[in-house]
């Protein structure tokens, strides 16, 4: 007989949400659907075992719940219940709160499983179903304090200064966008793309956890984060086809959305995320959830950009110390930081850090507290982390120093093990810098987009990860590769206060704790694109 003990589920405790106002008990008999993750069936690989599946089904079962679907793959099992049913399986008691505008399901303390499932369960995932994550958008009308004759682009024109390779448009190539609410309208794609002389790309809308496209529903919101990853994406990839899965903003939806998108058939060449929040905002099972999620991605040949965060080097905590956000401080993750751009067609005349202070918002980069320096990021001359308000640039570096890797074509290849080895558990040696690259997300040198049936212009690092998931879709095209986990090709050769082939190296301006400098710096990463140096690089071994 399976032991029905409850025995404590590592890693699910949540502090006590101090700015949570009491909004009565959880209804005991509403409904909910919840995500149990299961472990792996062998360290390195994908998907969960028959029999932890089975197992699982049995005693999930029999504790009252039900199982409503199986994602093998992902080692996922779906099942629903009554919130008391829930709540006595899992050995919690959920009541309502409101926090951040919205009233939702709360819980303190950690979470149980049955004792016959110690181990195998290794997140549950939504009984708590609080916004997990903030829309990395800034708007130029919001960042503007006063009138500036900085010069702002269309889509496509950023990606020409950049030098994107003009023979690769992104045909052939699927890209999927993750979005946690809001929607965007066909008839602001067509008037929008018709405006900048382009066919209005191929674009579904998946759904995911019953979250629907919905525009309209986050005028000014959510609606604009979506419009702007749909038309960067659109604009710099016109060819490329686009899958948009619509999720709840919850530490669930995230996970079952990355994962969904993930195991989607054709698998897509890349995956933008512009939403994401401070590391330590999470519980560690929905940090190792959803990093699992996107390594998962990366052994399937899929390149996840995720936008590093608009609040500078604090990431928007109120302690005085610098922090990152997550998923972009994953070592699965492609950082995308950001920069203020100026350039004339394919000119740049100038280029900095984005910081516009305060109110304004900088672009997100540090130093992780949770995972460990990737072996590739070894040789980048990663500082310490920064203490409160005195990081700088990194120097040339104490600690050991990892061989470079020789050949582009052998970091390729190294991506399999690189995955395969979770770097994620220690930070005694180092922990992973962020980002890795960066682009114009500047609000004042923003992108002019349509969301709501309204011309604006909008920056952030949201913008960043779009263009760069495009920018993979072209390089795909070109060099007929599928990159994966992209940053040991990337950072190949590299040494710290140098400069690699393909970027730009950002030398000027600081996100607050961290300053910009030769080579790799917790500003701007490698730089910005130079998209024909890339591509050259990608399909050429290094000498």
């Amino acid at each position: 007989m399976p032991d029905d003990r409850l025995v404590p589920l590592p890693g699910s405790e949540r502090d006590p949400l101090p700015q949570a106002a009491d909004a009565g008990p959880a209804s005991t008999t509403e409904r909910v659907e919840v995500t149990v993750v299961l472990r792996r069936q062998a360290p390195g690989t994908l998907g969960a075992a028959e029999q932890d599946v089975a197992l699982a089904r049995s005693v999930l079962s029999g504790h009252g719940l039900t199982v409503s679907s199986v994602h093998a793959a992902s080692r996922r099992v779906k099942v629903s219940g009554t919130v008391a049913e829930l709540s006595a399986a899992f050995g919690t008691t959920l009541r309502m709160v409101s926090s951040a505008g919205v009233t939702h399901r709360y819980r303190e303390g950690g979470l149980f499983v049955p004792a016959s499932l110690d181990g195998v369960v290794t997140a549950v995932l939504g009984l708590d179903n609080r916004p997990q994550a903030r829309a990395h958008f800034r708007t130029r009308a919001a960042a503007a304090a006063t009138t500036t004759t900085l010069p702002t682009y269309t889509p496509n024109q950023v990606a020409a200064a950049y030098g994107f390779p003009a023979s690769a448009d992104g045909t052939g190539q699927t890209v999927a966008l993750v979005e946690l609410g809001g929607g965007f309208s066909t008839s602001d794609l067509s008037t929008y793309f018709q405006s900048l002389g382009l066919p209005v790309p191929s674009v579904t809308a998946q759904s995911v956890d019953g979250v629907t496209n919905a525009p309209g529903s986050a005028p000014g919101g959510a609606d604009v984060e979506v419009s702007l990853d749909v038309e960067v994406l659109g604009a710099v990839a016109p060819g490329a086809r686009q899958q948009v899965y619509f999720a709840p903003n919850s530490d669930q939806g995230f996970v079952d959305s990355v994962s969904d998108a993930a195991h989607a058939t054709p698998a897509p060449v890349a995956i933008a995320i512009s939403w994401g929040q401070s590391e330590d905002s999470w519980t560690a099972q929905g940090r190792t959830a959803l990093d699992d999620a996107i390594a998962d991605a990366c052994a399937l040949g899929v390149t996840v950009c995720v936008a590093a965060g608009d609040s500078g080097s604090s990431d928007g905590a109120s302690d005085g110390n610098p922090h990152v956000d997550f998923p972009a401080s994953s070592p699965h993750a492609l950082a995308c930081g950001g920069t203020r751009l100026v350039a004339s067609g394919a000119t740049i005349t100038s280029e900095v850090v984005w910081n516009d202070g305060t109110s304004g918002g900088a672009g997100g980069g540090g130093v992780s507290d949770t995972f460990a320096r990737p072996a590739w990021q070894a040789s980048a001359g990663v500082p310490a982390k920064a203490g409160t308000g005195s990081g700088t640039k990194a120097g040339t570096g104490a600690g050991a120093v990892t061989k470079a890797i020789d050949t582009v074509e052998t970091a390729i290849k190294a991506v399999e093990n690189a995955v395969k080895h979770n770097q994620a558990t220690s930070t005694a040696s180092g922990g992973r810098g962020v980002p890795d690259v960066a682009a114009n997300a500047d609000p004042l040198t923003g992108y002019q987009i349509m969301a709501d049936g309204q011309m604006q212009v909008v920056g952030g690092t949201s913008a960043v990860a779009p263009l760069w998931a495009a920018l993979i879709a072209r390089l795909a095209q070109s060099s007929g590769k599928r990159f994966g986990l992209i940053q040991p090709a990337l950072y190949a050769g590299l040494k710290p206060g140098a400069g690699v082939p393909g970027f730009r190296d950002i030398v000027s301006g600081n996100n607050g704790a961290y300053s910009a400098g030769p080579g790799w710096d917790a500003c701007t990463g490698l730089g910005s694109p130079n998209g024909t140096a890339l591509t050259a690089r990608l399909r050429t071994p290094a000498a």
